[in-house]
């Protein structure tokens, strides 16, 4: 019996198949199916032609799913593109300690321990929540009401801006409206910004694109690979403060932008989930 090409592509990307095949591999280094292990996989032959019939429209739905994603890469580009339209040739005449009203990092040491966590009660945010640089809820850590108590001075809240300093270092998200209380732990920087000179979000596009702040954490760490920060670095780190009408105009762009990545993103989840089902449905006979 003739196997299409493209059938037997779609076929073997299947995650179940793929999970079946990552379990029969060796070798601790290199990762590899023997031949034997590969004769093994058996796999559903219908006629040629209905083979092409599947392979057909699981390419039509998968390049539907392509599309989708470059339109969400050119959105997630949009926003550094804007700042740098705005302000890359704005100057840098202001520190972070001149705009940041409260700087500081997490509790240290024996301040805080991951014993200490409990399943429910205060939020603790780390580095998942910052890793992408867009907030993110990832594992959720708590502590007890009677612990946060002892560390409210850790409080975050929505507006601050949060910075990786150790592990992935120098990624940067604006905390949003509408988190529970909650503390973070060292491994990031909060800082509250005077609203009064800048907006959270331009200080986050700041630190993240603008080229002397840039330069400044380059230098400061010795590399474009960041070891490390600390708030010293941070408080001195150069920023440009234009007019907040600006700043404005710039937070109003990335938020419209936001809302569409937010609905392009649901579209491709949609199609994720339509894509497994298709493949699903194809190579048990009942596409």
């Amino acid at each position: 019996m003739r196997l299409d090409r493209d059938y037997l592509t779609h076929y073997l990307r299947q995650p179940s198949v793929v999970q079946y095949a990552a379990t029969r591999a060796t070798g601790a280094n290199l990762p590899r199916l023997s031949p034997s292990a590969l004769a093994a996989f058996e796999i559903p032959l219908p006629p040629i032609e209905e083979q092409r019939r599947i392979a057909a429209i699981l390419d039509q739905a998968g390049a539907i799913r392509t599309k989708r994603r470059q339109v969400l890469a050119h959105l997630d580009a949009l926003a550094e593109s804007t700042f740098h339209a705005m302000f890359e040739g704005e100057p840098a005449t202001a520190t972070v300690a001149d705009i940041g009203s409260s700087i500081r990092t997490g509790p240290f040491g024996s301040q805080l321990l991951h014993s200490e966590f409990v399943d429910e009660g205060v939020a603790v945010l780390g580095l998942d929540n910052v890793v992408g640089n867009d907030f993110r809820w990832g594992e959720r850590r708590f502590i007890t009401p009677a612990k946060y108590e002892r560390l409210k001075r850790y409080t975050v809240q929505p507006g601050d801006v949060l910075i990786s300093i150790m592990g992935t270092t120098g990624r940067c998200v604006v905390v949003p409206d509408g988190i529970p209380t909650a503390i973070n732990t060292k491994h990031i920087c909060a800082i509250t910004a005077d609203r009064s000179r800048v907006e959270p979000a331009f200080l986050r596009a700041s630190f993240l694109w603008h080229p002397t702040s840039r330069e400044h954490l380059r230098r400061q760490t010795k590399g474009s690979i960041m070891d490390g920060l600390n708030m010293g670095i941070i408080k001195a780190m150069p920023v440009p403060t234009p007019g907040l009408d600006r700043q404005k105009e710039y937070v109003a762009r990335v938020a419209a932008v936001d809302a569409q990545r937010a609905v392009v993103g649901r579209a491709l989840a949609a199609d994720d989930e339509l894509f497994g089902s298709l493949q699903s449905r194809a190579f048990q006979g009942e596409l």
